[in-house]
């Protein structure tokens, strides 16, 4: 599927060259409306995007194992099925999902599950309804309910993109949710470290270092691997005393790791967008925010999920400036544009050589965010081209609710992400400056900035993607 899309006839602000080097309001003040905004937004769920591991959820595999209890309400089923054929038809983001084309999923699910069929009397919500009613009419209540749940499920996962709509029930929701927030209920993160809560500084420090030499020593299998990954993340945590104090209060986790690899190169991982991510990028910078010879900044954006794509208007502006027409969503053969609301953080300012890394493991908002910082040339983007998943998915609680002992929402697609030149990420992905598969891209990364220490030092980030790249 590949659209092609006009751009509104807005003009596009350009990046001036000039950056000022004071917010339009304070920082701190800022931060904290940010992040207020950004935990009511995901408590209403509001342009969530869902990465493929979400996908594991099976309603189908769930459904047995549900207590399903008759509802008093008469037709009850009926409402249930017309809440959620209404929402798709009004609210998916492709407009030419009309009656007809409903329909014809509904009844193609419906054929699937009875293993019979189908006669369809009409090609509307009413055809439909006969139809279920007919199929489910020696079904006692609870069986009723679970197939209209059922070809409801088939028919949300069929949709364009596929798999990325579904039926969920209470639990899943909350997952999705917490995985939002970068919140994991349940894992404790001095655990990773083996110290407790109460546990000084300078004592998390010392156990990170032991903790990452003993697995160090091991034989580096995927296990050991994926251990090192949990010890490391903690730390980026609990190891800064700021960082630390919001993830006991919240349970989030900073979504920044940083280093100062020379003098003249600071170096800032971004893993995830979450409702702190602006201000653990300020928190970093001001770390190292000193010295003359400081002006070069690596943003590594690779293997980044994404988040709430509510918070790229804040996000951008510390890079793009305040009031810049930062990005563009399609729904429903209509563009929307969204600008930036916050101005530059000074700690970012100093940094005249930018580059940002970006691989197939980046998705979401980070492909927007990537496409926004390349159409304002903000640094240069090299690695390899991003994911391709291009979608905002939003949940919408439903009003019917046939099941008292479960609560079901509907993740629908409802918008497209566009990237530099207005076609859609979805699918496409966005495509680095200069990307490592070609031949030569070092001398094409040394000619943009004349720094043999920036090529080598990209390089050497850049070693498991180098080594990953399909032999010639």
């Amino acid at each position: 599927m590949k659209l092609f899309l006009k751009r509104k006839k807005d003009t596009i602000s350009s990046l001036t060259k000039t950056r000022p080097r004071k917010l339009s309001k304070p920082l701190k003040l800022a931060g904290k409306i940010l992040i207020l905004v950004f935990i009511a937004l995901s408590i209403l769920a509001a342009g969530i995007y869902i990465g493929q591991k979400n996908q594991k959820y099976s309603l189908h595999a769930l459904l047995p194992k549900i207590s399903f209890k008759a509802t008093p309400q008469k037709d009850t089923d009926a409402q249930f099925f017309s809440e959620i054929y209404n929402l798709i038809k009004n609210d998916y983001w492709d407009k030419d999902m009309d009656d007809t084309a409903l329909s014809n999923l509904y009844l193609l699910a419906i054929q699937k599950l009875t293993s019979k069929a189908q006669v369809i009397t009409s090609q509307d919500e009413q055809g439909i309804e006969k139809l279920i009613k007919e199929a489910t009419k020696t079904m006692d209540p609870k069986h009723k309910i679970a197939f209209i749940a059922q070809v409801s499920d088939v028919v949300l996962q069929n949709l364009q993109p596929f798999g990325r709509s579904r039926l969920y029930g209470e639990k899943m929701i909350t997952d999705i949710q917490n995985e939002v927030k970068n919140a994991n209920p349940g894992k404790n993160l001095y655990d990773n470290l083996k110290v407790s809560n109460s546990s000084p500084q300078q004592e998390i420090a010392i156990a990170y270092k032991s903790r990452m030499n003993e697995l160090q020593s091991q034989k580096q299998t995927p296990e050991v691997s994926q251990k090192m990954q949990e010890v490391q993340r903690a730390y980026d945590t609990i190891g800064d005393i700021e960082a630390r104090k919001t993830y006991d209060v919240s349970g989030v986790e900073s979504t920044i790791s940083y280093k100062l690899i020379s003098p003249r190169i600071f170096y800032m991982h971004f893993t995830r967008f979450s409702p702190t991510s602006l201000e653990d990028i300020n928190r970093s910078a001001e770390k190292v925010n000193q010295g003359d010879e400081l002006d070069t900044l690596i943003f590594d954006l690779r293997d980044n999920i994404g988040g709430l794509v509510d918070g790229l208007p804040y996000f951008l502006g510390p890079f793009i400036g305040p009031d810049q027409y930062a990005y563009q969503l399609f729904s429903r053969g209509e563009t929307t544009d969204f600008k930036t609301k916050l101005g530059w953080l000074p700690s970012l300012v100093r940094y005249k050589k930018v580059i940002v890394l970006i691989n197939g493991g980046g998705q979401s908002s980070t492909e927007v965010f990537a496409a926004t910082l390349k159409k304002y040339n903000v640094g240069i983007l090299v690695g390899t081209k991003t994911k391709g998943w291009g979608t905002i998915e939003k949940i919408e609680t439903l009003k019917t609710q046939p099941n008292p002992q479960e609560k079901y929402s509907v993740l629908l697609v409802q918008q497209l992400t566009l990237r530099e030149d207005g076609q859609p990420i979805e699918g496409l992905g966005v495509e680095p400056n200069i990307n490592i598969a070609n031949e030569g891209w070092e001398n094409e990364l040394f000619r943009r900035f004349n720094s043999q220490e920036i090529v080598n030092t990209v390089k050497e980030l850049l070693k498991p993607d180098i080594a990953a790249l399909p032999k010639k």
